[in-house]
């Protein structure tokens, strides 16, 4: 199998992001049929909404936009489609924004618990509000030898620096 990862919108200035939304729900049912597990509408729209942009959006506002669409939805239907694609590791949850964001490396492997979830780093632009979630081997190797040595066992991680991106800075 291909492997499928979103484009960096930091360093795309022509970034095309319906390819992140078509990329992103494709390895979702990849990802959902390998694990034997549904990718019901409603959670796959909730999917597609998060992808909109690469802004971290909170539960209200996915809340908001599928009554705009569905008429009355009650959280909980939210809540409870969010708490799956997370399990999944389809969607990481921003806790410094207390939001959420599409993961776009959901199909590269199931994470140390064998569920979806990885280890995930984000950078967040203060100013734009865009979010990227980045990927270093030597970061996650000394984080776990930080750890190894202090004889912690990481249950989970994530971790989110803000500054301003490229574009903003000038």
């Amino acid at each position: 199998m291909a492997k499928q990862t979103v484009d960096n919108p930091f360093a795309q200035p022509g970034h095309n992001h319906a390819n992140c939304i078509v990329t992103a729900v494709d390895a979702a049912e990849a990802a959902c049929a390998r694990r034997g597990e549904r990718l019901t509408p409603l959670r796959r729209r909730v999917l597609e909404l998060v992808w909109r942009g690469h802004r971290p959006v909170g539960a209200y506002d996915l809340l908001a936009l599928l009554q705009g669409e569905r008429g009355r939805v009650a959280p909980p239907t939210v809540y409870r489609a969010l708490d799956f694609l997370c399990e999944q590791g389809l969607v990481h949850r921003l806790d410094s924004l207390q939001a959420f964001i599409g993961c776009g490396h959901a199909d590269e492997h199931m994470g140390d618990r064998g569920d979806g979830r990885h280890a995930a780093h984000f950078l967040i632009c203060q100013d734009c509000g865009v979010a990227v979630e980045v990927r270093d081997g030597q970061l996650n190797g000394a984080i776990s030898g930080l750890a190894g040595r202090a004889g912690f066992a990481i249950a989970g991680q994530t971790i989110e620096l803000s500054g301003l991106c490229a574009a903003c800075r000038i």
